[in-house]
C-alpha cells in the first residue's frame, strides 16, 4: 500500500477526485465552469427576481416556479467551493464533517427538487382538469404548507442514513470519486456494517424519486386524458402548451439521474472520468437549464427577461 494511502487511512479527511487526467488543464477547465456556475446563479436569480418584481406573476404556478428555481440556485452553492476549488488549486482534502454536511445538502436537495416537480405536476392537473376551481383549491394558505411540507419531507427523512456517516469506519483509502461528497461514496469505503444505509438509501430512492415520478406520470395521464375531450384542437393545443416547459423540466431532472445511476451500475470498466463527469452534469444539468427552458417556453417570464435586459441596456448607454 502506498504512504498515500497509509496517510488517508490514518486521518479523518477525504481526498476530492478532480478530473482524472485532466490535472494539466484545471486552469483552462476552470473557465467553463466557472462560468456555468455564473450562469446557474444568474439565471436563477433573474427567475426570482422577476418573479418577486412582477405583480402579474404572483400566482400558484409561478411561486412553485420560486420555489424551484431557490432549489437550484442552493444546489450549486452546495457544489461550487469544492468544485472549483479542486480546479484553481485552493482544495485537495476535505473533513468528514464538512464531508457529510455537503452530502446532506445535496441528496436533500435533490430530494426537494423531485417533490417541487411534483407540485407543479399537481399544479398543471388542477388548472387543466379543474380550472373553475383552480384558485380555491390553490390558494396562498394551501401554497404555503405545500412548501413547507416539501421542506419536512425532504429535509427530515435524510438524517437518519446521513450522522450514520459519521460513525461508520473508514479503513479503506480515503478516496473519493467525485469533486463533491456523495452518501454513495462514503459508504464504498466504509468497513464497518452499511446494511442500514443501503436499505435505508434504497428505501428514500423508491418513495421519494420513484413515487414522484410515477405520480408525475400518473398527473399527466389524466392531464392528456382531459385534454383530448376537448372538442376543439386549438384549445388542445393551448392547454398542451402550458405543460411544455414543466415537461422539459422534468427531463432535465430525471435523465442525468438516469445516466448516472446507469454508470454507476453498469459502467465499471469506464474510465474515472466518465464516471466525474456525468456526477458534474447531474449537479449542474438542472440549475443551469431550468432558468432557460421558462426564459423561452413561458410567455410571461420571457417578457419580463425582455424588458429587464431592455432596462439595462438603455441604463448602461446612458453611463
Amino acid at each position: 500500500m502506498s504512504a498515500i494511502s497509509i496517510s488517508n487511512l490514518n486521518s479523518s479527511r477525504f481526498v476530492l477526485t478532480g478530473f482524472p487526467g485532466l490535472e494539466a488543464d484545471y486552469l483552462w477547465l476552470s473557465i467553463p465552469f466557472s462560468s456555468i456556475y455564473a450562469m446557474v446563479f444568474l439565471g436563477n436569480c433573474m427567475v426570482l427576481h422577476v418573479i418577486q418584481t412582477e405583480s402579474s406573476l404572483h400566482q400558484p404556478m409561478f411561486y412553485f416556479l420560486a420555489m424551484l428555481a431557490l432549489t437550484d440556485l442552493c444546489v450549486g452553492m452546495s457544489t461550487v467551493h469544492t468544485v472549483l476549488g479542486i480546479l484553481w488549486g485552493f482544495i485537495r482534502e476535505i473533513s468528514l464533517d464538512s464531508c457529510i454536511a455537503q452530502s446532506y445538502f445535496i441528496h436533500g436537495l435533490s430530494f426537494t427538487e423531485s417533490s417541487v416537480l411534483l407540485a407543479m405536476s399537481f399544479d398543471r392537473y388542477v388548472a387543466i382538469c379543474n380550472p373553475l376551481r383552480y384558485s380555491s383549491i390553490l390558494t396562498n394558505d394551501k401554497i404555503m404548507k405545500i412548501g413547507v411540507a416539501i421542506l419536512c419531507r425532504s429535509s427530515l427523512l435524510i438524517p437518519p442514513v446521513i450522522i450514520r456517516l459519521k460513525f461508520l469506519n473508514y479503513c479503506r483509502p480515503h478516496i473519493l470519486s467525485h469533486s463533491f461528497c456523495l452518501h454513495q461514496d462514503l459508504i464504498q469505503i466504509a468497513c464497518s456494517d452499511i446494511r442500514f444505509n443501503s436499505i435505508y438509501a434504497l428505501t428514500l430512492v423508491i418513495s421519494k424519486l420513484l413515487l414522484d415520478a410515477v405520480l408525475i406520470l400518473i398527473s399527466y395521464v389524466m392531464i392528456l386524458h382531459t385534454v383530448l375531450a376537448i372538442a376543439s384542437q386549438e384549445e388542445r393545443l393551448k392547454s398542451l402548451q402550458t405543460c411544455v416547459s414543466h415537461i422539459c423540466t422534468v427531463l432535465v431532472f430525471y435523465i442525468p439521474i438516469i445516466g448516472l445511476t446507469m454508470v454507476h451500475r453498469f459502467g465499471k470498466h469506464l474510465s474515472p472520468l466518465v464516471h466525474v463527469l456525468m456526477g458534474n452534469i447531474y449537479i449542474l444539468f438542472p440549475p443551469l437549464m431550468n432558468p432557460v427552458i421558462y426564459s423561452i417556453k413561458t410567455q410571461q417570464i420571457r417578457r419580463r427577461v425582455q424588458r429587464l435586459i431592455l432596462g439595462l441596456k438603455i441604463k448602461s448607454e446612458c453611463i
